[in-house]
């Protein structure tokens, strides 16, 4: 089996959906911002990470997936399947306005949005108001802890097939945009909500825990731990 690590093309958005979609299922953050199971839509759902993906690749943001290549017949003919999601923002300078482009895709997935809305009846069971207290925090944590004013590479998603881990694949994915990051001289950020095994595996990666983001709501509480690799300059 061989694994590569390609750039996310229109085409694999459903796959890369679905790698999500299955290796999320039991992150803390997607539980605690949906925490009615029975209104749960996994096909709004899946609307909103393709309206995301779409958005993404029209920025040309840096989104990566690993596909396995396995035999698929007797002919020795091969199908590839997409085990891994890497999906990064790039770094914006805070100095910076944001780009026309970047405005006109926030309004064009903004469209998108709503009209998923009226598809599906709503918004799939997402807590908008758990939603919008994570954002705020979320926030408040960024300008406490994005010191550095060039930016920084942001790991939105790691997402790697269960059948996959321990192979591998989360480090290749993520290797491809911090090497970016090294050349360029920037730093990295990722947030995690879980504690075991994720800080361990990322700090092997090069991260280091900065701060913690607590999200509390009546009495769940959701924590995510945020994470800043400084790049690593070759002499």
């Amino acid at each position: 089996m061989a694994i590569e690590i390609l750039p996310l093309t229109k085409a694999d958005i459903p796959a890369a959906v679905e790698c999500i979609q299955k290796a999320f299922a039991d992150d803390p953050y997607f539980h605690w911002v949906f925490n009615d199971p029975s209104g749960f839509n996994i096909n709004r759902n899946a609307a909103s990470l393709s309206a995301h993906f779409l958005y993404g690749l029209s920025c040309r943001e840096p989104i990566y997936v690993a596909k396995s290549t396995v035999p698929a017949t007797s002919d020795k003919s091969t199908a590839a399947s997409v085990v891994g999601v890497c999906w990064w923002y790039n770094p914006h300078p805070l100095s910076h306005p944001v780009p026309w482009n970047v405005w006109a895709q926030d309004w064009l997935l903004s469209f998108r949005q709503l009209f998923n809305n009226i598809r599906f009846g709503g918004r799939g069971g997402l807590n908008v108001k758990r939603y919008w207290l994570w954002k705020e925090r979320q926030q408040e944590t960024h300008e406490k802890v994005w010191t550095d004013p060039r930016g920084y590479y942001f790991c939105n998603v790691l997402a790697v097939d269960s059948s996959m881990r321990g192979m591998g694949v989360g480090r290749k994915l993520v290797d491809v945009v911090t090497q970016r990051a090294d050349e360029d001289g920037l730093p990295c950020y990722l947030e995690s909500s879980k504690g075991f095994p994720n800080l361990v595996i990322y700090e092997k990666l090069g991260f280091e825990l900065v701060s913690e983001i607590d999200c509390v709501d009546g009495g769940d509480e959701c924590k995510l731990y945020c994470m800043i690799r400084q790049p690593i300059i070759k002499a």
